[in-house]
């Protein structure tokens, strides 16, 4: 049951991802770089949900590393330009709470495959 859930969760993200893509939102070079790296992390789930072995351990440390803290920059940053509406305040919660039901999954099984 457990990887049917997974399989549902890398299919709604690769359908933003493509959504995205298709529409045109990756016009920065920034966010090239995070349509890469979102990329990269999607597929280290994939070995993890597949119980499949794609690289060594360690390549997946770095990426879990680098991935995270790119995605949580990037999307702060990217937050911060689009939240208009959201009082100044109330900022870092909305963020903190959206950020973990949409990537937190990503990064826990990201951390399961590499540690």
């Amino acid at each position: 049951m457990s990887d049917i859930l997974w399989t549902i969760y890398l299919g709604i993200l690769g359908a933003f991802a493509i959504g995205y893509l298709i529409k045109g939102g990756y016009k920065t070079h920034s966010a090239k770089l995070d349509f890469v790296i979102s990329t990269i992390t999607w597929i280290g789930l994939f070995g993890y949900v597949t119980s499949n072995e794609l690289l060594t351990p360690l390549v997946w440390k770095f990426v879990f590393c680098g991935g995270l803290i790119w995605d949580l920059a990037y999307g702060l940053k990217k937050f911060n330009e689009d939240a208009n509406e959201i009082p100044r305040a109330a900022r870092p919660a909305v963020f903190g709470i959206t950020a973990l039901i949409m990537i937190g999954p990503l990064y826990y099984g990201l951390f399961q495959y590499a540690f």
